[in-house]
């Protein structure tokens, strides 16, 4: 390898390391809000200069940094307010909601219609001197199906396979009595 070669291979590599650091820089520019971009980044050739450090090749298209203040305002206390309902006669879904919020202080009321035909009313209150609390109240009289029971003969004879069996149950037994009888 030949003192040519070498410086080369320097040169070359003083020349990517310099792109590089200028790359690194314009994007910390970038990300501190310093340039602005919406005109895009072109990259050339560049030269760099001596041993040091130069800025080989990075040109800044017609870019324009705007800033925009964002006010927020942390002495107006929280305040809003939603109502929804739904009334499917399809599925039988009957349910509403509503709450208010004004500073640390939250109401609301929702309903909801049970299985068994009744309708639980909860309504709560919130704040930061008692905390959550619901009072729940039931509406209506519950209706439970009945229960039909119908008497199903098990028949006591037969034959019966077993393989394997838990327990002691198994085996093989043809004809006679099973368990049952």
């Amino acid at each position: 390898m030949t003192l040519s070669n070498i410086q080369n291979i320097v040169h070359s590599n003083n020349n990517m390391i310099s792109q590089i650091f200028a790359l690194s820089c314009f994007a910390v520019a970038v990300n501190a809000g310093l340039i602005g971009l919406d005109g895009g980044i072109g990259l050339g050739g560049g030269i760099g200069l001596g041993g040091g450090i130069g800025l080989g090749g990075v040109g800044i298209g017609h870019g324009v940094a705007v800033a925009k203040q964002v006010v927020v305002d942390v002495h107006t206390p929280p305040k809003y307010e939603f109502k929804y309902g739904v009334a499917d006669g399809h599925s039988g879904d009957n349910k509403q909601q509503s709450e208010v919020r004004v500073g640390d202080v939250v109401k609301g009321e929702y309903s909801l219609q049970e299985p068994d035909g009744t309708i639980r009313v909860v309504k709560y209150t919130a704040d930061d001197h008692n905390g959550f609390n619901a009072v729940v109240i039931r509406k209506g009289h519950a209706v439970h199906p009945q229960v039909i029971s119908k008497v199903v003969p098990v028949a006591t004879h037969g034959v019966g396979i077993g393989l394997g069996g838990l327990g002691g149950l198994g085996g093989i037994g043809l004809g006679g009595h099973g368990l049952i009888g």
